[in-house]
């Protein structure tokens, strides 16, 4: 399947990999990161709960910090993940040994205004969109 025809791939949050690398990554790479997320730089772990189950889930991601606000480029699309951190209004983040809590979550779309965002997000903005949220 295309990305373009994918799931994750939604108005304003394309998908920029192709959906075999993200199968890829959920089956293989995340698996790995997940145990060694505290001590990689830049790297962290978002925990979120389901929509429907209210099970707890965590997903490696890479922040981007700003005063208080944190933002993290969507490559994937919309995944599920992000749609639980929009339906709930927060998360927790563990930033290495160091825990954020996340609320006002909000999608800044592909190409849109990123001003105030941290140079990388703001930098991965103009092809993918960025979750963006305040630190409470």
């Amino acid at each position: 399947m295309p990305a373009k025809d994918h799931p994750n791939n939604a108005p304003g949050v394309p998908m920029v990999f192709p959906p075999v690398v993200e199968r890829l990554q959920i089956k293989y790479m995340n698996p790995l990161v997940k145990r060694v997320t505290r001590a990689l730089p830049g790297m962290a772990k978002i925990e979120h709960r389901g929509r429907t189950s209210g099970k707890t889930y965590q997903t490696v991601v890479t922040p981007y910090r700003k005063g208080n606000t944190l933002a993290i480029a969507l490559a994937h699309g919309k995944t599920d993940w992000v749609k639980n951190v929009l339906a709930a209004g927060e998360a927790d983040v563990l930033l290495g040994r160091k825990t954020v809590h996340i609320v006002n979550p909000r999608i800044v779309p592909a190409g849109g205004d990123a001003s105030g965002l941290p140079f990388m997000a703001r930098t991965q903005s103009r092809k993918m969109g960025v979750l963006v949220a305040d630190i409470a």
